[in-house]
């Protein structure tokens, strides 16, 4: 029987002794990656866990599903098929919010700084390239929280790297808040719009007033759904639309007030949508 290596045999002691501690545990390949789903499990057909909200393994033999897998029973980790994933680990894993804790992943100088200037202080541990701070308390996970820094709790797992120094301290509000979704922004009503004269004047060659209408709704669809360059993006739809429109006699005060009510619902002051038409009109020659 092939014998695990000194370092192999060391992430199987220090699972045992995290399992008995009340801590769920895992194995990791190379890369802090999991062992993969068996044949048996891919996409779920076994059934897993409901919503994989539970830790554990399911009734497959096999090390499957990630974080779920991990667990304190010690006949589990030291069996045959626990022990050969240990043949082939690279470290050990644990599911924080398994054993009622939360770790704030500090990825780099910048994001412990952040910590340092903002959290209490607790039990820290070093990383390969930030620190860990592990805290007494369970919450949602959550990725990128703010610029390098990670929630690893519930529904998570973190690789093992021992204790660290420091106390470990109960879980702050000041933590809990990073997962908690902002309200939308709240937009600024629309200022009184003093609508430009529309232009025209051109012979009309729309055949009905719903192609205008169309045209119109497309616009406003188009300014209300950007998410970014909005001055950039208002002036292109007000240049679109009066490429299209601009030279007969179908654009009304109403389409143009539609177009500027959407600019505006967007943070657009009026002094703004205005200036655009009016670019807008320059730039064709209207």
């Amino acid at each position: 029987m092939t014998q695990p290596t000194p370092l192999q045999g060391e992430h199987l002691r220090n699972a045992l002794a995290l399992a008995a501690s009340g801590v769920p545990v895992l194995p990791l390949r190379a890369g802090k990656v999991p062992f993969g789903n068996c044949r048996r499990c891919t996409d779920n057909a076994c059934g897993g866990r409901p919503n994989m909200k539970t830790p554990g393994p399911c009734a497959c033999p096999g090390l499957c599903h990630g974080w779920s897998a991990a667990t304190t029973d010690p006949h589990i980790i030291n069996s045959g098929i626990w022990r050969r994933a240990w043949m082939a680990a690279a470290a050990v894993a644990y599911h924080p919010g398994g054993a009622g804790l939360t770790v704030v992943d500090l990825d780099d100088a910048d994001a412990i700084t952040w910590a340092r200037e903002n959290l209490p202080t607790t039990q820290t541990v070093p990383t390969t390239r930030g620190e860990h701070w592990l805290y007494l308390g369970a919450m949602p996970s959550a990725n990128a929280v703010l610029p390098g820094v990670d929630i690893k709790s519930t529904m998570a797992y973190a690789r093992w790297l021992g204790f660290g120094t420091g106390t470990m301290t109960a879980l702050p509000d000041a933590v809990r808040a990073l997962t908690v979704k902002k309200p939308a922004e709240v937009r600024p009503a629309p200022q009184a719009i003093t609508v430009p004269a529309p232009a025209g004047g051109g012979e009309c060659r729309h055949r009905t007033p719903a192609y205008l209408d169309r045209g119109i709704a497309m616009a406003e669809q188009r300014i209300t759904g950007a998410s970014s360059a909005i001055h950039t993006t208002v002036y292109r739809t007000f240049l679109a639309v009066l490429s299209k429109h601009g030279r007969c006699g179908c654009l009304t005060e109403t389409h143009v007030a539609r177009l500027f009510t959407a600019a505006q619902t967007k943070g657009e002051t009026a002094r703004h949508c205005t200036d655009a038409w009016t670019n807008a009109r320059t730039r064709l020659g209207l």
